[in-house]
């Protein structure tokens, strides 16, 4: 058997004739498939790095029927995703474990209603071979329009109540970490503790309301300000808060961008942190609690871990096509403490 390329470009005949193994065994081990044993596989990978082998993406599709690359939708406006930390540690966590799996990442993003369907549309023309979608709205169309695509898909964050779609998702103990936040608070002697929210239309903000509410069952109204996650809803409803109630002296905050702007404006209004008022986000990004004043208690979840599990179970959905779903998965969230409370 000879050593075969076209032009420069090494072909499959060439790896197997260097590997020597068939053209069929060459392929299985190239393709990823199964069933050849470990020495086998060890002379093919060596061939394919000598020769310098770079499979044909059209006949590999052919004989995979994959196409190597996977949707990562964020229901999110672009200066949204390149200004919070929360997007960048998720896409890592993401990317780093489709590399893993030998799979491509598109990232799409919603910069407003009108791109629903062009979504839908580009995973309907089998560009992909899965979907991971997250940062989802309680009023999107777009979870309904990618049910319809029949493309196996991981959520990433629990869906909104009510939701008939039977897809898997992975999220954080949100409720359990933000009643952990409040109860670290009340443990402090903060009486009058309020709650800066993210918003309504998120699943994670809900819970973390409710876990708010599940230790302050009787909690004062006035005490509640609603947010968007962004550094300026949280400066801004921390001096709503300090104007209504002056007398408020712990507060927890629905993630790590809303609590530094509201440590800022505490800075501002000269109120000091602990002594005043008593401080805790939540989500523990490092490049946010790393620039604060004082350092910020926070509640922790493994935002990249959860980029990576989502990968995961797509990969089981895509390697048991046929089988039984697998089981969503909510990961444990820790509370961090520093000098803010």
């Amino acid at each position: 058997m000879t050593e075969q390329t076209t032009g420069s470009r090494p072909t499959l005949e060439a790896v197997a004739a260097r590997a020597g193994v068939s053209r069929a065994t060459a392929s299985r081990v190239v393709n990823g498939g199964a069933g050849v044993r470990a020495p086998l596989v060890d002379k093919v990978r060596k061939a394919v790095e000598e020769l310098g082998y770079v499979p044909n993406h059209a006949a590999r599709t052919l004989v995979t029927r994959r196409n190597g690359a996977v949707a990562v939708i964020i229901a999110e406006p672009e200066f949204r995703i390149f200004s919070d930390p929360f997007f960048e540690q998720q896409v890592r966590g993401i990317s780093r474990e489709l590399t893993a799996h030998d799979s491509q990442l598109v990232l799409l993003w919603v910069e407003g209603p009108g791109d629903h369907d062009r979504i839908a549309r580009y995973l309907g023309g089998g560009h992909v071979d899965g979907a991971l979608a997250f940062s989802l709205h309680n009023d999107d169309r777009l979870p309904a329009l990618i049910g319809r695509t029949k493309i196996p898909t991981v959520f990433g964050g629990r869906p909104a109540a009510g939701s008939d779609l039977a897809v898997p998702y992975v999220d954080a103990d949100n409720r359990g970490g933000a009643r952990e936040a409040v109860r670290h608070l009340v443990s402090l002697g903060r009486r009058n503790i309020a709650h800066i929210a993210g918003p309504r239309d998120q699943t994670s903000a809900l819970d973390r309301i409710d876990g708010y509410h599940d230790v302050l069952v009787d909690a004062d109204p006035g005490l509640f300000c609603q947010g968007d996650f962004t550094e300026e809803s949280g400066a801004r409803a921390m001096a709503e808060l300090l104007d209504r109630r002056p007398d408020v002296d712990g507060v927890f905050v629905s993630n790590d961008l809303m609590a530094s702007g509201a440590l800022r404006t505490l800075r501002e209004r000269g109120v000091r942190v602990p002594e005043d008022v008593a401080l805790v986000g939540f989500d523990d990004m490092a490049s946010v609690v790393g620039t604060t004043e004082p350092a910020m208690t926070t509640v922790r979840q493994d935002v990249e871990g959860m980029g990576r599990l989502m990968v995961r179970l797509l990969m089981r959905l895509l390697n048991e096509a046929g089988g039984d779903a697998p089981a969503s998965v909510i990961t444990p969230t820790t509370l961090v403490r520093r000098a803010s409370a």
